[in-house]
């Protein structure tokens, strides 16, 4: 249990510039692009990730597919945008998609964007080709509570409160701290802390509550495109819950890393490229 409450906490605590539509449409995120591919794969981060975190996974489809990574506003260093919230990101990579006119693009996301690829595929079914969701699930809360009721409209002054209330060398701390529970690479580990330390404190507050709060259990029966999920190698010891919580995916196809933790495009690198070439090709 002290586990599943330590992976509820920091699932949530884990070139172009902002591309433009009409040259005045702005988004909270910035991406990069690279590629060529007459096919798309969007990459969203997980929380207080950069965009970077792909890098090593772009490398390999690039050829191929023309590369959207994403880096959410707030996170990592990118200028914070007011009204952060789950739904307001779910509907700006939507409406980028659309205005970008990127056809039936690949979603690959980890963590909370695990969770943001989810919503999309449910609300939008005929948006998406595929996706890829790595170690996220529909609702993490549940784990610890299996009668978790999202709050309709939850108040997250306090959490915002807390986290800015904390001084730049206490929160290092504890994303230091905490670090090694989430990558056991640990020529990554740096990096990781990196980008939660540069990221503005009330979108790290606002979204921890806001995601901590999401429930996608029941929206999920909506997606119609073919769905790989990677989960980290812990997860084993709780499959009955993981496949309670995705029975309504129809289209999933859960698999279970060997080892590692919650980064697995980092510590079980091979089998993870191994497990998205099948699916993407």
């Amino acid at each position: 249990m002290n586990k599943i409450k330590f992976l509820s906490t920091l699932f949530l605590s884990s070139a172009l510039f902002l591309n433009l539509f009409g040259q005045n449409k702005s988004y909270p995120f910035t991406v990069k692009i690279s590629g060529q591919g007459k096919e798309s794969i969007l990459f969203i981060p997980g929380f207080a990730s950069s965009g970077e975190v792909w890098n090593e996974t772009k490398a390999k489809y690039e050829k191929d597919f023309t590369c959207y990574a994403l880096t959410m506003a707030g996170f990592a260093d990118v200028k914070a945008q007011p009204n952060a919230t789950f739904k307001n990101w779910e509907t700006s990579i939507v409406n980028y998609i659309k205005e970008n006119k990127i056809e039936q693009p690949i979603l690959i996301g980890h963590s909370m964007g695990g969770g943001l690829a989810l919503a999309i595929a449910s609300d939008y079914p005929d948006l998406i080709k595929k996706i890829v969701v790595v170690d996220a699930l529909p609702c993490l809360a549940a784990l610890m509570d299996p009668a978790f009721k999202a709050v309709e409209k939850i108040d997250c002054s306090a959490m915002i409160d807390q986290m800015s209330a904390a001084t730049n060398e206490q929160f290092y701390q504890m994303q230091k701290m905490s670090i090694a529970r989430l990558v056991a690479d640990t020529s990554k580990q740096d990096l990781i802390v990196g980008w939660s330390v540069t990221s503005d404190r009330k979108t790290f507050g606002a979204m921890y509550c806001d995601f901590s709060n999401t429930d996608l259990r029941e929206k999920i029966k909506t997606i119609k495109c073919p769905s790989l999920i990677l989960l980290e190698e812990y997860f084993k010891n709780l499959k009955p819950a993981i496949e309670e919580q995705y029975k309504n995916l129809k289209t999933a196809n859960l698999q279970y890393s060997n080892k590692g933790l919650h980064f697995i495009m980092y510590d079980d690198k091979d089998w993870y490229l191994n497990q998205l070439n099948n699916f993407l090709n």
